[in-house]
């Protein structure tokens, strides 16, 4: 499905401090109707990815906006459908496996994402974890290592709720299968409107080991059942 334009932008309430709350554990402010969101996992629809694209897509019931009548779908809609980048070769950094931000109070293990039988990639089933793109580079390894999340469902806020509010100095941990740590610091964060994703730089080679935190964000659209936007945060690895 392809993302629409956005329309006029909806203010949604941000979180107050640092401390944030996971799926789960309480509803937002404003309860969203079932009906609406159904089928309503943050980007509940598929990850695309091609030549180093990846646009988050599908419904999911944003906090504080009644998105009102949504069609219940037998599964969740799909994103663009285009050939997958090959996989990464020669890993030489062990399998990340727990993904730790302090500043916005994320504590997670990391699931293994690939592609699906469409050539989409996963989205992890529950919003409560995150996960790491298995194709890209591993964190600590040359490269863009990717590691999607969700942001929201009717239920609640997901692990990547807060992910719009790290500030440039923030620190990321990732912890391998081997028990070392590798050090990340946030240098970004962006939001960009789907029909005018940066490919290339979100995606494209870097000299160096960094990492890409993604999300859905911006405006939900009920007649897509998406969010409009996808919110980016870039990082790199100190140490």
């Amino acid at each position: 499905m392809e993302a629409g334009r956005p329309g006029s932008p909806a203010r949604r309430p941000v979180p107050t401090g640092r401390k944030s709350r996971h799926a789960g554990h309480s509803r937002p402010p404003h309860r969203v109707p079932r009906r609406a969101v159904a089928a309503a996992l943050l980007c509940g629809g598929l990850l695309a990815v091609g030549g180093g694209l990846m646009l988050l897509t599908g419904p999911a019931a944003h906090p504080g906006i009644s998105p009102g009548p949504v069609a219940h779908p037998a599964k969740p809609p799909a994103g663009v459908i285009v050939a997958p980048p090959g996989p990464v070769t020669g890993a030489t950094v062990p399998r990340p496996v727990y993904l730790s931000i302090p500043a916005i109070d994320v504590h997670t293990r990391l699931i293994r994402l690939g592609l699906t039988a469409q050539g989409t990639l996963q989205v992890p089933a529950s919003t409560s974890v995150a996960g790491w793109y298995t194709a890209s580079p591993r964190p600590g390894q040359v490269g863009s290592a990717i590691i999607a999340g969700h942001i929201d469902s009717y239920t609640g806020p997901g692990v990547f709720f807060r992910l719009r509010l790290l500030r440039p100095g923030d620190r990321v941990y990732v912890r391998h299968t081997n028990g070392t740590l590798a050090v990340f610091r946030v240098y970004a964060e962006r939001t960009y409107a789907k029909d005018r994703f940066p490919t290339v730089k979100v995606y494209g080679p870097a000299p160096d080991p960094e990492l890409r935190l993604i999300t859905c964000g911006g405006t939900f659209d009920p007649a897509t059942g998406s969010y409009l936007s996808n919110v980016v945060v870039y990082a790199a690895q100190i140490r």
